[in-house]
């Protein structure tokens, strides 16, 4: 059987172009995703970005799945560290009552943005030189399952809409750390190979060899998190890449960006280390016409005994981005990408 496939998107904004394009885009993107039958489409949080539209993952949530009818929509996700639990706890609560059995809650450990911005949302200096990571995540599932002990202060809170439960959680890691947590935590796990694509195979075997039953999984699963950049052909996907390369010039160089077109690309000229910074980030993608890249996630996928793939683009332009949608739905053999009702699919 055919692994589930997903989408992260992170909403880019074109240089040129602006947030309410982004988002336009966005809402586009995942409408065909529904129809093509993708399980889950999730949005990231960054901050202080001016390339970026995302910020508060749960407004999309809300947004995108009363403009879907099926498709599974998530965080991927919110970082844990910039907020308070009892926020979260509430927010997906609200979300889980609104679109019951349709949400996804991913939590990350990165602030998803610079120290100072991180600053600015935790307002305090320990929460950003301390881990305080574990100690929010079971303050969270305490407060859904009220398990605090007697004595907690917290004990006597519910978390409004009390009458629901926080929705399917997923931890969101780059390290060994992510999937030991998450399979201690006897939690979902989703890997970011698009960040740290070499340890994608030992740390996903890591969660699957280690992961404890929990009131919330009796088994581990998994989703492999790839990033990709698909052309009508492997020469065109080449050339597509030069739009990642300067945007993540600009981005280990502290400069503000958007990520460009393809034609600013093509005139930008890359300085020695700029091309060894892009260079490091392209070794994370997978990159070809989408039946190389499909493949290659297949592969990737058996290695990493992933349950289920997500892949994210970091092309801008809407044309690019459907493209992926598109060609990837058919290559991966999707049903409704290949004109198969349900009905004659089983």
């Amino acid at each position: 059987m055919t692994r589930p496939l997903s989408i992260l998107d992170l909403c880019p904004i074109e240089a040129g172009s602006t947030s309410r394009v982004a988002l336009h885009n966005s809402e586009v993107l995942v409408q065909r995703a529904d129809e093509l039958g993708y399980t889950r489409y999730w949005f990231a949080e960054h901050h202080n970005s001016i390339g970026l539209a995302s910020g508060s993952p749960e407004i999309m949530i809300a947004h995108i799945a009363n403009k879907t009818s099926r498709i599974r929509v998530g965080s991927g996700g919110v970082m844990l560290p910039n907020h308070a639990p009892l926020r979260i706890a509430e927010a997906f609560h609200l979300l889980e009552s609104l679109h019951p059995s349709r949400i996804d809650l991913g939590l990350g450990r990165a602030p998803g943005t610079d120290t100072l911005t991180a600053y600015a949302l935790r307002r305090s200096e320990e929460a950003i030189r301390t881990d305080q990571y574990p100690e929010l995540l079971s303050e969270l599932l305490a407060l859904d399952s009220h398990g605090f002990p007697d004595d907690h202060p917290f004990r006597r809170i519910s978390v409004t809409p009390a009458d629901v439960n926080l929705p399917p959680i997923w931890l969101l890691g780059s390290s060994d750390f992510s999937g030991q947590f998450a399979a201690n935590s006897g939690l979902g796990f989703s890997f970011a190979s698009h960040i740290n694509f070499r340890a994608a195979v030992p740390v996903m075997r890591i969660y699957r060899e280690r992961f404890k039953p929990s009131e919330y999984r009796s088994e581990p699963h998994s989703i492999l998190a790839v990033g990709v950049v698909v052309g009508e052909t492997e020469e065109h996907a080449a050339e597509l890449s030069k739009i990642v390369a300067v945007s993540w010039a600009a981005l280990a160089s502290g400069r503000p960006y958007q990520p460009p077109t393809l034609a600013e690309a093509q005139r930008t000229v890359l300085s020695p280390i700029e091309q060894h910074h892009a260079q490091e980030r392209l070794n994370n993608l997978l990159i070809g016409d989408a039946a190389s890249v499909a493949d290659q996630m297949h592969d990737l996928a058996e290695r990493c005994q992933a349950d289920e793939v997500m892949f994210t683009t970091s092309l801008p332009n809407l044309e690019d981005r459907l493209r992926a949608v598109n060609s990837l739905a058919k290559a991966w053999g999707l049903p409704a990408a290949l004109g198969i009702t349900p009905a004659a699919a089983g």
